[in-house]
Protein backbone atom coordinates (compact mmCIF):
# COMPACT_ATOMS: atom_id res chain seq x y z
CA UNK A 1 0.00 0.00 0.00
CA UNK A 2 1.30 3.11 -0.98
CA UNK A 3 2.02 6.26 0.88
CA UNK A 4 -0.92 8.11 -0.64
CA UNK A 5 -3.33 5.46 -0.31
CA UNK A 6 -2.41 5.13 3.29
CA UNK A 7 -3.38 8.90 3.66
CA UNK A 8 -6.50 8.33 1.38
CA UNK A 9 -7.88 5.98 3.88
CA UNK A 10 -6.90 7.40 7.15
CA UNK A 11 -8.54 10.69 5.33
CA UNK A 12 -11.53 8.99 4.57
CA UNK A 13 -11.84 7.47 7.73
CA UNK A 14 -11.45 10.71 9.51
CA UNK A 15 -14.11 11.72 7.48
CA UNK A 16 -16.93 9.76 8.66
CA UNK A 17 -16.69 11.66 12.13
CA UNK A 18 -18.37 14.46 11.03
CA UNK A 19 -20.68 12.26 9.04
CA UNK A 20 -22.07 10.67 12.51
CA UNK A 21 -21.80 14.01 14.55
CA UNK A 22 -24.03 15.23 12.31
CA UNK A 23 -26.69 12.19 12.07
CA UNK A 24 -26.77 12.16 15.88
CA UNK A 25 -27.35 16.13 15.90
CA UNK A 26 -30.16 15.78 13.82
CA UNK A 27 -31.53 12.56 15.68
CA UNK A 28 -34.88 13.58 17.83
CA UNK A 29 -34.55 15.14 21.36
CA UNK A 30 -36.85 15.53 24.44
CA UNK A 31 -38.12 18.61 25.90
CA UNK A 32 -41.72 18.69 25.97
CA UNK A 33 -44.07 18.09 29.00
CA UNK A 34 -47.72 19.16 30.73
CA UNK A 35 -48.53 19.91 34.34
CA UNK A 36 -49.72 17.03 36.53
CA UNK A 37 -50.32 18.66 40.05
CA UNK A 38 -52.90 20.12 39.32
CA UNK A 39 -53.89 18.14 36.48
CA UNK A 40 -54.21 19.79 33.09
CA UNK A 41 -56.96 19.57 31.14
CA UNK A 42 -54.58 17.96 27.92
CA UNK A 43 -53.45 15.56 30.72
CA UNK A 44 -56.54 14.35 32.30
CA UNK A 45 -58.03 13.51 28.87
CA UNK A 46 -55.27 11.27 27.62
CA UNK A 47 -55.37 9.29 31.45
CA UNK A 48 -58.86 8.94 30.37
CA UNK A 49 -57.60 7.29 27.31
CA UNK A 50 -57.87 9.62 24.01
CA UNK A 51 -60.00 6.47 22.06
CA UNK A 52 -62.46 6.11 24.85
CA UNK A 53 -62.58 9.10 27.28
CA UNK A 54 -64.85 9.04 30.54
CA UNK A 55 -66.07 12.66 31.33
CA UNK A 56 -68.56 14.64 29.36
CA UNK A 57 -65.61 17.64 28.47
CA UNK A 58 -63.09 15.07 27.63
CA UNK A 59 -65.18 13.55 25.11
CA UNK A 60 -66.24 17.01 23.63
CA UNK A 61 -62.96 18.12 23.68
CA UNK A 62 -61.46 14.65 21.69
CA UNK A 63 -64.80 15.10 18.95
CA UNK A 64 -62.95 19.19 18.63
CA UNK A 65 -59.54 17.76 18.15
CA UNK A 66 -59.48 14.17 17.66
CA UNK A 67 -57.30 11.73 19.42
CA UNK A 68 -54.11 12.43 18.28
CA UNK A 69 -54.25 15.78 20.32
CA UNK A 70 -54.56 14.21 23.33
CA UNK A 71 -51.36 11.22 21.77
CA UNK A 72 -49.60 14.30 21.55
CA UNK A 73 -50.65 15.61 24.94
CA UNK A 74 -47.01 17.23 25.78
CA UNK A 75 -46.56 19.34 22.89
CA UNK A 76 -49.47 22.54 23.62
CA UNK A 77 -46.81 24.69 22.74
CA UNK A 78 -45.20 27.60 21.15
CA UNK A 79 -41.53 27.02 19.13
CA UNK A 80 -40.66 30.71 18.86
CA UNK A 81 -42.34 32.22 22.16
CA UNK A 82 -39.61 33.99 23.26
CA UNK A 83 -41.73 35.16 26.68
CA UNK A 84 -44.30 37.16 23.98
CA UNK A 85 -47.21 34.99 25.31
CA UNK A 86 -49.84 37.55 25.32
CA UNK A 87 -49.26 39.07 21.67
CA UNK A 88 -48.90 35.18 20.48
CA UNK A 89 -52.17 33.67 22.06
CA UNK A 90 -55.67 35.59 21.54
CA UNK A 91 -58.09 35.77 23.89
CA UNK A 92 -60.24 32.33 23.93
CA UNK A 93 -57.30 30.29 23.14
CA UNK A 94 -55.33 30.52 25.83
CA UNK A 95 -55.63 26.52 26.87
CA UNK A 96 -54.27 25.76 23.06
CA UNK A 97 -51.62 27.94 22.80
CA UNK A 98 -53.31 29.32 19.93
CA UNK A 99 -53.07 25.84 18.11
CA UNK A 100 -56.22 24.70 16.04
CA UNK A 101 -55.10 20.78 16.99
CA UNK A 102 -55.43 21.56 20.63
CA UNK A 103 -58.96 23.44 19.96
CA UNK A 104 -60.72 21.27 21.99
CA UNK A 105 -58.52 22.71 25.33
CA UNK A 106 -60.36 25.86 24.75
CA UNK A 107 -64.19 24.83 25.26
CA UNK A 108 -65.79 26.81 28.30
CA UNK A 109 -67.55 24.39 30.49
CA UNK A 110 -68.02 24.26 34.30
CA UNK A 111 -67.41 20.28 33.89
CA UNK A 112 -63.92 19.95 33.21
CA UNK A 113 -62.11 17.44 35.42
CA UNK A 114 -60.48 19.41 38.12
CA UNK A 115 -58.06 18.95 40.84
CA UNK A 116 -58.67 20.18 45.12
CA UNK A 117 -56.52 22.73 45.79
CA UNK A 118 -56.39 24.89 49.30
CA UNK A 119 -54.84 28.27 50.13
CA UNK A 120 -51.23 28.81 51.03
CA UNK A 121 -48.02 26.50 50.39
CA UNK A 122 -48.57 23.83 47.74
CA UNK A 123 -46.18 21.78 45.79
CA UNK A 124 -46.36 21.50 41.48
CA UNK A 125 -45.84 19.18 39.49
CA UNK A 126 -44.87 19.17 35.88
CA UNK A 127 -44.19 16.12 34.05
CA UNK A 128 -41.23 16.51 31.23
CA UNK A 129 -39.85 14.70 28.80
CA UNK A 130 -36.46 15.80 29.54
CA UNK A 131 -34.26 18.44 32.09
CA UNK A 132 -34.03 21.93 30.45
CA UNK A 133 -32.72 25.23 32.16
CA UNK A 134 -36.05 27.49 32.04
CA UNK A 135 -38.72 29.41 33.83
CA UNK A 136 -42.29 28.19 35.23
CA UNK A 137 -44.78 31.22 35.85
CA UNK A 138 -48.32 30.05 37.55
CA UNK A 139 -51.29 32.40 37.22
CA UNK A 140 -54.54 31.85 38.85
CA UNK A 141 -58.28 33.31 37.69
CA UNK A 142 -59.77 36.09 39.58
CA UNK A 143 -62.74 36.13 41.95
CA UNK A 144 -65.67 36.08 39.76
CA UNK A 145 -64.10 33.90 37.04
CA UNK A 146 -66.68 32.14 34.84
CA UNK A 147 -65.86 28.41 33.35
CA UNK A 148 -68.48 28.85 30.88
CA UNK A 149 -67.29 31.76 29.02
CA UNK A 150 -64.04 31.40 26.89
CA UNK A 151 -60.70 32.43 28.98
CA UNK A 152 -59.18 35.90 28.26
CA UNK A 153 -55.70 37.47 29.55
CA UNK A 154 -57.97 39.38 31.32
CA UNK A 155 -59.50 36.48 33.06
CA UNK A 156 -55.96 35.65 35.04
CA UNK A 157 -54.43 37.88 38.18
CA UNK A 158 -51.87 39.95 36.77
CA UNK A 159 -49.21 38.65 38.56
CA UNK A 160 -48.22 34.71 38.71
CA UNK A 161 -48.84 33.37 42.55
CA UNK A 162 -45.87 31.30 41.80
CA UNK A 163 -42.75 31.93 39.66
CA UNK A 164 -39.15 29.42 39.83
CA UNK A 165 -36.39 29.58 37.67
CA UNK A 166 -34.60 26.25 36.99
CA UNK A 167 -36.23 23.76 39.18
CA UNK A 168 -35.00 20.02 39.82
CA UNK A 169 -36.40 17.12 38.54
CA UNK A 170 -37.60 14.25 40.33
CA UNK A 171 -38.95 10.90 39.44
CA UNK A 172 -39.45 12.70 35.35
CA UNK A 173 -41.39 15.50 37.04
CA UNK A 174 -40.04 19.04 36.93
CA UNK A 175 -41.15 20.14 41.10
CA UNK A 176 -41.56 23.20 42.21
CA UNK A 177 -43.51 25.14 45.32
CA UNK A 178 -45.56 27.97 45.56
CA UNK A 179 -48.03 30.15 47.82
CA UNK A 180 -51.94 29.42 46.57
CA UNK A 181 -53.63 32.34 47.16
CA UNK A 182 -57.48 32.26 49.04
CA UNK A 183 -59.65 31.35 46.22
CA UNK A 184 -63.16 29.70 46.29
CA UNK A 185 -65.30 27.77 44.12
CA UNK A 186 -64.29 26.56 40.47
CA UNK A 187 -60.76 28.27 39.07
CA UNK A 188 -57.86 27.89 36.51
CA UNK A 189 -54.29 27.88 37.32
CA UNK A 190 -52.89 28.97 33.72
CA UNK A 191 -48.99 27.81 33.35
CA UNK A 192 -46.45 29.13 31.24
CA UNK A 193 -42.99 27.48 31.04
CA UNK A 194 -40.72 29.16 29.03
CA UNK A 195 -37.39 27.75 28.28
CA UNK A 196 -34.43 29.39 28.58
CA UNK A 197 -32.06 27.71 26.46
CA UNK A 198 -34.42 28.03 23.45
CA UNK A 199 -36.93 30.79 22.67
CA UNK A 200 -39.80 27.77 23.17
CA UNK A 201 -42.58 27.89 25.68
CA UNK A 202 -45.28 25.44 26.53
CA UNK A 203 -48.86 26.28 28.04
CA UNK A 204 -51.61 24.27 30.02
CA UNK A 205 -54.91 24.88 31.37
CA UNK A 206 -55.60 23.15 35.16
CA UNK A 207 -58.99 23.44 36.38
CA UNK A 208 -59.41 23.26 40.40
CA UNK A 209 -61.82 23.50 42.76
CA UNK A 210 -61.60 25.84 46.13
CA UNK A 211 -63.49 24.03 48.97
CA UNK A 212 -66.82 23.08 47.23
CA UNK A 213 -67.61 23.12 43.24
CA UNK A 214 -70.12 25.39 42.69
CA UNK A 215 -70.06 25.18 39.02
CA UNK A 216 -69.62 28.24 36.90
CA UNK A 217 -72.15 31.74 36.60
CA UNK A 218 -74.95 30.75 34.65
CA UNK A 219 -75.01 27.20 35.52
CA UNK A 220 -77.88 25.38 36.42
CA UNK A 221 -78.30 24.89 40.50
CA UNK A 222 -78.88 21.13 40.08
CA UNK A 223 -75.41 20.71 37.56
CA UNK A 224 -73.81 17.61 39.42
CA UNK A 225 -69.78 18.40 40.27
CA UNK A 226 -67.37 17.44 37.49
CA UNK A 227 -65.23 14.54 38.39
CA UNK A 228 -62.09 14.27 40.06
CA UNK A 229 -59.06 14.75 36.72
CA UNK A 230 -56.01 12.09 37.45
CA UNK A 231 -52.42 12.33 35.71
CA UNK A 232 -51.24 9.65 33.37
CA UNK A 233 -49.20 7.08 34.68
CA UNK A 234 -45.77 6.18 33.67
CA UNK A 235 -47.67 3.00 32.08
CA UNK A 236 -50.25 5.48 30.75
CA UNK A 237 -47.82 7.61 28.71
CA UNK A 238 -45.28 4.39 27.74
CA UNK A 239 -48.67 2.54 26.09
CA UNK A 240 -49.60 5.83 24.09
CA UNK A 241 -46.21 6.73 22.93
CA UNK A 242 -46.16 4.04 20.02
CA UNK A 243 -49.08 6.56 19.02
CA UNK A 244 -47.58 10.01 19.56
CA UNK A 245 -46.25 11.74 16.32
CA UNK A 246 -44.07 14.46 18.71
CA UNK A 247 -40.65 12.97 17.09
CA UNK A 248 -39.59 16.65 19.01
CA UNK A 249 -37.69 17.84 15.95
CA UNK A 250 -37.06 21.40 14.48
CA UNK A 251 -39.87 23.33 14.17
CA UNK A 252 -41.30 24.70 11.15
CA UNK A 253 -41.42 28.73 10.18
CA UNK A 254 -45.16 29.16 10.76
CA UNK A 255 -45.01 27.56 14.15
CA UNK A 256 -44.82 30.87 15.68
CA UNK A 257 -48.40 31.22 14.59
CA UNK A 258 -50.14 28.16 15.22
CA UNK A 259 -47.95 26.97 18.45
CA UNK A 260 -47.36 23.85 16.24
CA UNK A 261 -44.07 21.41 17.06
CA UNK A 262 -42.88 19.45 14.06
CA UNK A 263 -44.50 16.23 14.53
CA UNK A 264 -43.22 14.38 11.47
CA UNK A 265 -40.52 11.71 12.35
CA UNK A 266 -37.10 13.00 11.90
CA UNK A 267 -35.99 11.67 8.57
CA UNK A 268 -32.70 8.86 9.18
CA UNK A 269 -29.63 10.22 7.92
CA UNK A 270 -28.40 7.92 5.19
CA UNK A 271 -24.98 5.80 5.59
CA UNK A 272 -21.94 6.73 4.99
CA UNK A 273 -20.15 5.07 1.92
CA UNK A 274 -16.81 2.55 2.94
CA UNK A 275 -13.64 4.15 2.38
CA UNK A 276 -11.96 3.86 -1.13
CA UNK A 277 -8.47 2.59 -0.33
CA UNK A 278 -7.83 3.55 -4.14
CA UNK A 279 -9.01 7.30 -3.97
CA UNK A 280 -6.15 9.97 -4.09
CA UNK A 281 -5.68 12.06 -1.01
CA UNK A 282 -7.79 15.78 -1.23
CA UNK A 283 -5.26 18.23 -1.59
CA UNK A 284 -4.44 19.76 1.57
CA UNK A 285 -4.27 16.61 3.69
CA UNK A 286 -7.58 17.27 5.44
CA UNK A 287 -11.02 16.20 5.39
CA UNK A 288 -14.04 18.90 5.01
CA UNK A 289 -16.28 19.05 7.68
CA UNK A 290 -19.84 18.27 6.55
CA UNK A 291 -21.79 20.67 7.34
CA UNK A 292 -25.53 20.22 9.83
CA UNK A 293 -28.64 20.29 7.75
CA UNK A 294 -30.26 23.69 8.30
CA UNK A 295 -33.03 24.19 11.58
CA UNK A 296 -31.52 21.46 13.51
CA UNK A 297 -30.25 23.58 15.98
CA UNK A 298 -30.28 22.00 19.33
CA UNK A 299 -31.34 24.63 21.37
CA UNK A 300 -34.27 24.91 19.65
CA UNK A 301 -35.27 21.00 19.99
CA UNK A 302 -34.59 20.50 22.99
CA UNK A 303 -31.69 18.15 22.64
CA UNK A 304 -28.25 17.41 25.34
CA UNK A 305 -25.48 18.26 23.07
CA UNK A 306 -23.29 16.40 25.41
CA UNK A 307 -24.17 13.01 25.12
CA UNK A 308 -24.91 12.96 21.24
CA UNK A 309 -21.11 13.97 20.99
CA UNK A 310 -19.90 11.54 23.72
CA UNK A 311 -21.49 8.29 21.22
CA UNK A 312 -20.09 9.81 18.21
CA UNK A 313 -16.60 9.79 19.52
CA UNK A 314 -16.61 6.17 20.32
CA UNK A 315 -17.88 5.95 16.79
CA UNK A 316 -15.51 7.77 15.14
CA UNK A 317 -12.54 6.24 16.80
CA UNK A 318 -14.04 2.69 15.81
CA UNK A 319 -13.91 3.90 12.30
CA UNK A 320 -10.62 5.27 12.39
CA UNK A 321 -9.38 2.29 13.98
CA UNK A 322 -10.69 0.04 11.11
CA UNK A 323 -9.18 2.08 9.04
CA UNK A 324 -5.48 2.02 10.21
CA UNK A 325 -6.65 -1.99 10.82
CA UNK A 326 -6.80 -1.92 7.43
CA UNK A 327 -3.42 -0.35 6.47
CA UNK A 328 -1.50 -2.26 8.66
CA UNK A 329 -3.05 -5.28 6.54
CA UNK A 330 -2.23 -4.36 3.35
CA UNK A 331 1.02 -3.19 4.67
CA UNK A 332 1.74 -6.87 5.95
CA UNK A 333 0.99 -8.38 2.74
CA UNK A 334 2.76 -6.27 0.33
CA UNK A 335 5.87 -6.65 2.85
CA UNK A 336 5.33 -10.84 2.99
CA UNK A 337 5.17 -10.20 -0.88
CA UNK A 338 8.51 -8.68 -1.04
CA UNK A 339 9.90 -11.16 0.97
CA UNK A 340 8.66 -14.38 -0.60
CA UNK A 341 10.74 -13.22 -3.64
Amino acid sequence: MTAARRKAATVAALGLAPLALTGLAASPAAAHGSMTDPVSRVSACYAEGPESPKSAACKAAVAASGVQAFYDWNAVNIANAAGNHKALIPDGKLCSAGNDKYKGLDLPRADWPSSKLAAGKHTFRYKGTAPHKGSFELYVTKDGYDPTKPLKWSDLEAKPFAKVTDPQMQGGDYVFDGTVPNKSGRHLVYSIWQRSDSPEAFYTCSDVVFGKDTGGKGTDAGTPPAPAASAPSDKDIAAGADKSTVEHKGHGDNDHKTGAGSTAAAPKPAAPAAPDANAPAPQGGSASPVAAPAGDNLAETGGDSATPYIAVGGAAVLALGAAVMFGSVRRKSATGGRHGR
